[in-house]
């Protein structure tokens, strides 16, 4: 056999034929239809309560396996609600709303350190507001130390404040 045989009965069972269109073709199954389904039986006031209940448990569900100091860790979110104690005294906005919270870290060993900044270098509170945000957060259950690191890179601007602040201040 020569070569060019080989080659071509090679080929020849390297491929599956398509079937011919005079074969018989299996039909496809009917698709699924909502309309198919059953419909539970359930009054209005059922499945109002099931959609209450879905959406509790939903709001009320905490993170799994996270530790204190991450993000939704209990004492990330005990600094983060502290902070929104805190007011401004020219604005009725907490701090952490109006945006003057840049970063909450929580190390491993419980030291916590906030950056933030003010609303302009010439704030009437620049010395005395991180001190206040240093003690508070030092005072909180879990916490072993705290530090504020004020910075004005990037500087503040209303764009930093929360929806709620701006409701608040009438500016949505």
């Amino acid at each position: 056999m020569s070569d060019h045989e080989d080659m071509t009965k090679k080929d020849e069972q390297d491929f599956i034929a398509a079937p011919s269109p005079t074969e018989d073709v299996v039909e496809k199954p009917p698709r699924a239809r909502v309309s198919d389904a059953p419909i539970p039986e359930e009054t209005a006031n059922e499945k109002l309560e099931r959609k209450r209940d879905y959406l509790e448990g939903f709001l009320q569900k905490k993170p799994e396996n996270v530790s204190p100091g991450e993000p939704g860790g209990e004492v990330h979110q005990s600094v983060i609600d502290a902070l929104k104690d805190i007011y401004d005294p020219e604005i009725p906005v907490n701090i952490y709303d109006l945006g003057l919270i840049y970063n909450v870290e929580v190390a491993e060993d419980a030291d916590v350190v906030v950056t933030m900044t003010l609303t302009t270098p010439h704030c009437p509170v620049a010395e005395t507001m991180p001190n206040e945000i240093e003690m508070r957060v030092a005072n909180l259950p879990g916490v072993r130390d705290a530090e504020v690191v004020v910075t004005w890179d990037p500087p503040w601007d209303p764009s930093k404040m929360s929806d709620e602040a701006r409701l608040e201040l009438g500016m949505l």
